[in-house]
């Protein structure tokens, strides 16, 4: 490994099992991706640290992994014309710029408090981030399902947003929107930084575009995908030149998710709106409680506090087992409600035909 803060960092040994392990964490990975838009990372960051992988190099080659797989996610889900290609791009050139400064401060921590402060700093970012924005969409979800599922509100932020006339202004007609780049940009810079320092912008970028840009949850989820490709391709350069990018993980990930990302993306032209919400919220509440029992083991190791050994032992080990867990539930939610509504569409054209 090569790069300037590269000694400080070791790549994990890899076996069979770990090998099948990631090839089913990319696999479900990119279904969740190719579902809601996020580009999976909120599993499979957790999944690699749970592995042993260090925090910097998890996030390093989950972006490295992201661009191909959000370039062919969004390319499946523009045939199905979801995809707002003009907003896609140009929240990708601003997210770009967060992400140089999500990779500066994740250096710095790293420079700072070496992997440990880095791996404390990358899980009190995922638990924050999604017990706040899944409790959000999760509500969104329940009101939306309330009110029947098929119709949308758009809310009341982006509404207002959308008739202030402040230029530049922007018509984005796939989205059916005209807003300010000057409230696109925030949302974007958000969406790079924690793309950065996280591996996550979806968790950012998909709400953004819901709740304050005013798209809706289909064409949210896919118009990431393209910010997803321009991030990751710009994000992936910058560490590999920091030797923090194990193309080994990338590889074995991306060849999992190339094929479910397909899979997720036809889902969601099978589901309703609400569903994809769902989704998303109940992955990320119980990843959430999955990287909260993992923090106890690196304020041991920064000398923080004191739990005893067999504690952090079994902490972790329930750590992986709740991961393992919402891997499992996500795909579940997600190819059980596709099949069911495959299989309700299918009846339908029986019943007209037979008519």
């Amino acid at each position: 490994m090569h790069g300037p803060i590269a000694e400080t960092i070791q790549f994990i040994d890899l076996n069979f099992a770990s090998i099948v392990f990631l090839i089913i964490v990319g696999f479900v990975g990119g279904l969740v991706s190719g579902f809601i838009g996020s580009g999976g990372a909120f599993v499979l960051t957790p999944a690699m640290m749970s592995m042993g992988v260090p925090g910097t190099v998890a996030v390093a080659s989950n972006m490295c992994h992201k661009f191909p797989k959000a370039l062919v996610g969004s390319i499946k889900r523009y045939r199905y014309g979801q995809v707002d290609i003009k907003l896609g791009l140009i929240m990708g050139v601003f997210a770009e710029i967060g992400v140089q400064v999500g990779i500066m401060v994740q250096k710095n921590i790293l420079d700072r408090w070496g992997e440990a402060g880095s791996n404390l700093y990358v899980s009190v970012c995922f638990v924050s981030v999604l017990v706040i924005v899944g409790s959000f969409v999760l509500r969104d979800a329940l009101k939306l399902r309330k009110a029947g599922g098929d119709g949308w509100v758009k809310p009341r932020l982006a509404a207002r947003l959308q008739q202030i006339e402040l230029w530049p202004m922007m018509t984005f007609k796939r989205a059916n929107l005209r807003i300010s780049v000057w409230f696109i940009l925030p949302v974007a810079l958000a969406t790079g930084m924690l793309a950065a320092t996280i591996a996550v912008g979806g968790f950012i970028g998909v709400p953004g575009l819901m709740y304050i840009i005013g798209a809706t949850s289909i064409i949210a989820s896919a118009t990431e995908l393209v910010v997803a490709f321009v991030m990751g391709l710009g994000g992936t350069l910058i560490w590999a030149f920091y030797g923090m990018v194990d193309i080994r993980l990338t590889l074995l990930i991306l060849g999992g998710s190339l094929f479910g990302v397909q899979l997720g993306a036809i889902g969601t032209t099978y589901v309703k709106d609400y569903m994809i919400k769902y989704v998303m919220a109940t992955i990320m509440l119980i990843v959430a409680v999955s990287r909260f029992l993992a923090i106890p083991r690196y304020l041991n190791q920064l000398e923080v506090t004191s739990f005893t050994a067999g504690s952090v032992r079994l902490m972790s080990q329930m750590s992986f087992y709740i991961m393992c867990f919402a891997l499992l539930t996500g795909a579940f939610i997600i190819l059980f409600n596709m099949f069911k509504a495959r299989s309700e569409e299918n009846a339908l054209i029986m019943a007209r035909a037979e008519a």
